[in-house]
């Protein structure tokens, strides 16, 4: 991409600070909003502006579709070969940009530097093993029952997809929603969340960098206001094919609904309240160490972070002890100061009201707070509940804040039973010394995903990753997103003379 299409510059901002300022990227080109209209982006610590944004209405959701429309059948017939060579161009490029992924994430959404690197190195690797994918999509023959008739079970390119990343892993997130699309042969457009334009920017600059012709990757900001004329724009655009969403299971539920409405597959990534099983035979060590990395890593603030640990009453003391001890020692700092803060800043302090009335209600019905405490700034401490009942709201709320939930439980069948007794079903965990035992927990767990003596928090691009219940449907990642994201026709050829009734 050339200096004068990029979508974002820095420039000062109305307080002194330096703030990014981000335009839509359509057909290559660095655009604004037709009627000129912006929004700003707020740095959760300081409160000052970090980015000004393009906002997109009706007319530029639906130039981005047309766009995506005109370039599909060049990309979609392109060889995979050179698809392949495109993609990893393009993982080089987005690497190539971690410094500014790093600088943006800390001011838009308040990240540490660590959390930052972690998502260019993921989001670099998931468009790598998007570039193994373009020569992975795979049919097969079907034998018939006619005579001389050669079935075949063929995958094609959809068409135009539309992307909706969140906030909070805004990487790794954002790729995802674009990765597998592309090596499938589909055009797409990336809409970028509100609260981290300039990061998720980046990333299609990164992908137009590394070759990707014009219109094949879009990339769309709106106001907040805005949002939901835009997204039906697009939805509703004859030309879009596929939409994926990863945020809220409210707004999930929405975006369902509007895609019910126009007949559009979606795959939905939606909310988690992560348990982790610690049974009596557990590696307490080994699940405390999981258990902090699960519920803190981003301050909480991840569809699969560890929400709940549910301990057996056999093991519970010991344990509390030891994840007590832990979770003290896990400093939260500036992040734009240097120090060895494991927790940043949550992205707003709607989340510590969320938080803190969360902690109030628990504690007034019984629970007791071991570590941390409330905030009344965004650096909010990592803070352990234990004793947590079904009576408390955080035993079914998601916090989407580092505060965990401890349930104290009597055997396995009420560890699985406290599992499964929640909305959700993303991610979840067991420890165990008892491989057997583990993997027969596992299965009756109601999750998408489960991982025995590992943390709640883990995800590779290869893996299929999804949720059941309101944690969404279908899956992102390696041959389940190739399905996802391609149409799945039967075609045949008679190779003979058929035989007619008539």
């Amino acid at each position: 991409m050339s200096s004068d299409s990029a979508a974002t510059s820095t420039v000062p901002s109305v307080d002194g600070e330096c703030m990014f300022d981000v335009s839509l990227i359509i057909n290559n080109e660095r655009v604004g909003a037709t009627d000129g209209k912006t929004f700003d982006t707020r740095n959760p610590i300081s409160t000052r502006i970090a980015t000004r944004a393009s906002a997109a209405g009706v007319a530029e959701a639906r130039a981005a579709v047309d766009a995506a429309a005109r370039a599909f059948p060049v990309w979609a017939e392109l060889p995979p070969g050179r698809r392949r060579e495109l993609l990893l161009r393009a993982a080089d490029a987005l690497e190539a940009r971690k410094a500014a992924f790093v600088d943006a994430m800390m001011a838009e959404t308040g990240s540490t530097s660590a959390w930052a690197d972690f998502n260019v190195t993921l989001g670099t690797d998931m468009l790598k093993e998007a570039a193994v994918l373009t020569t992975q999509i795979r049919g097969e023959v079907i034998p018939s029952n006619v005579p001389g008739n050669l079935a075949l079970a063929v995958r094609q390119a959809a068409g135009v997809v539309l992307g909706i990343a969140p906030w909070n892993a805004p990487v790794i997130l954002g790729v995802r929603a674009l990765s597998t699309p592309l090596a499938c042969g589909n055009t797409v457009i990336l809409k970028g969340s509100e609260l981290c334009p300039r990061t998720h920017s980046l990333i299609v600059e990164a992908l137009i960098e590394g070759g990707l012709p014009p219109g094949v990757v879009n990339y769309v900001t709106n106001a907040p206001e805005d949002a939901g004329a835009v997204v039906e724009a697009m939805i509703g655009h004859p030309a879009l094919k596929r939409v994926n969403f990863t945020g809220s299971t409210r707004v999930g539920k929405i975006i369902a609904t509007t895609c019910a409405k126009y007949l559009k597959p979606v795959v939905l990534e939606l909310g988690g309240k992560a348990p982790l099983l610690v049974l009596d035979d557990a590696d307490l060590e080994a699940a405390v160490d999981a258990a902090a990395f699960g519920a803190f890593l981003n301050q909480g603030q991840i569809c699969m972070s560890t929400e709940r640990v549910v301990v057996d009453n056999k093991v519970a003391d010991d344990f509390m002890a030891l994840f007590s001890r832990k979770a003290r020692s896990l400093r939260a700092g500036d992040p734009r100061e240097a120090g060895p803060a494991v927790l940043g800043s949550v992205v707003n302090m709607a989340t510590i009201e969320r938080c803190n009335a969360l902690i109030d209600d628990a504690v007034a019905k019984g629970a007791q707070i071991v570590a941390g405490e409330r905030a009344d700034t965004t650096l909010m401490a990592a803070t352990v509940l234990d004793y947590v009942t079904p009576a408390m709201d955080i035993y079914r709320e998601e916090s989407f804040g580092p505060i965990v939930a401890v349930v104290r439980v009597d055997g396995e069948e009420a560890a699985i039973a406290t599992a499964n007794d929640n909305e959700f079903g993303l991610s979840s965990a067991v420890f165990t010394r008892d491989a057997a035992r583990g993997i027969r927990v596992a299965k009756r767990i109601e999750s998408g995903i489960c991982h025995i003596n590992g943390p709640t928090v883990h995800d590779e691009a290869q893996m299929p990753f999804g949720g059941v219940k309101n944690s969404g449907y279908g899956r992102f990642g390696g041959q389940a997103g190739v399905d996802e994201f391609t149409e799945l026709r039967w075609i045949t050829v008679q190779t003979s003379g058929r035989h007619y009734p008539f």
